[in-house]
């Protein structure tokens, strides 16, 4: 298999990702349901996506299984390394901003079984990295990305997943607009997405 083909096809398993990921975060499609199914939706959002995930990297690692590794120079694979371990590093402080069963989705079915009522989004983020980013785990993810390539594998996924999450930003750019309204429209105005080029903006 040619890399245009391998690409091809890792290529339509990242869009047949997003189609689903994006399809299943529509809330027009969510609010079909009420009850316990709604409660869970988000835990089993997140248990799909991660599935689906699995099933892309197996397919990237079946069609450029062939592909040989990079010879890097040491200058490249620090700087590469030392990239992939920030994003790590930025990852897991991103991760402390949120509410991770919120995020998760099990404190919606706590809820549930409780009989607690609560919105399913959390309030609009400023504090933390949220102060200097908009979008700090996607930023990471980059990071993430770029910073582990060693083969052709590595290189598409980087290229794919990139790409995946700049149009999934754009579209999830829109659902915060419409549910925060002017706070999120003046906070993107002032927070920069990915890059902290102003500094603590907010």
């Amino acid at each position: 298999m040619s890399l245009v083909q391998a690409h091809l096809l890792y290529a339509l398993a990242w869009l047949a990702f997003g189609v689903v990921h994006s399809g299943l975060a529509a809330s027009t499609l969510k609010d079909l349901f009420t009850g316990a199914p709604r409660a869970a939706w988000r835990l089993a959002y997140n248990v799909v996506a991660a599935a689906q995930l699995g099933a892309v990297w197996l397919v990237g690692g079946y069609v450029f299984a062939d592909a040989p590794a990079y010879t890097l120079e040491p200058w490249a694979a620090a700087v590469l390394g030392a990239a992939n371990v920030a994003g790590w590093v930025l990852f897991v402080f991103a991760l402390r901003g949120y509410d991770l069963g919120r995020l998760a989705g099990t404190r919606q079915l706590r809820n549930h079984r409780r009989g607690i009522v609560e919105a399913e989004d959390e309030p609009l983020r400023r504090a933390g990295l949220n102060g200097f980013v908009r979008h700090p785990l996607y930023a990471a993810a980059l990071l993430i990305l770029w910073g582990r390539i060693g083969d052709p594998f590595d290189l598409a996924t980087a290229i794919w997943g990139s790409l995946y999450i700049l149009i999934g930003t754009f579209f999830e750019e829109r659902r915060l607009a419409r549910l925060y309204g002017a706070d999120y429209v003046a906070y993107r105005r002032r927070v920069p997405a990915f890059v902290p080029w102003k500094g603590r903006a907010d």
